[in-house]
């Protein structure tokens, strides 16, 4: 099976410190790298709290999804990183709203102890095109 790295144009830029693809094709399925609440003009992270991080991230997953010519609609599992469980239905009433109704994706949720450049929200995908 061949593999297919993807850096997409508009998606932020990986930091230094973190060499990956923004995604990669695998035979049948695409592999997203986990999106932080960063802009993508700035690398920096997205003023404001849990909502304003979790819009950003699904913001920046489309955006690779585009970048590899899919959506939101082919997500077949998502990984949510959470720093603070008190956030977890003001991070879930955002994540939702990016999935129609009856379309949610298989999920799991995981609680971390930090996160990098000390973002609140991480998300990760897989993906059949």
């Amino acid at each position: 099976m061949d593999l297919e790295f993807l850096m997409v144009p508009g998606a932020p830029p990986p930091p230094p410190t973190a060499p990956y693809s923004h995604a990669v094709r695998a035979g049948d399925f695409l592999f997203v790298t986990g999106q932080l609440p960063a802009h993508p003009g700035t690398g920096q992270l997205v003023a404001g709290g849990i909502t304003e991080q979790t819009h950003q991230v699904m913001r920046n997953l489309q955006s690779v999804l585009r970048g590899a010519g899919t959506d939101l609609d082919r997500v077949a599992f998502s990984r949510v990183y959470l720093v603070n469980f008190a956030d977890y239905a003001a991070m879930n009433a955002v994540y939702q709203s990016y999935f129609a109704p009856g379309r949610l994706p298989a999920r799991t949720c995981v609680g971390v102890t930090g996160l990098a450049l000390g973002a609140l929200v991480e998300i990760d995908l897989v993906v059949r095109p």
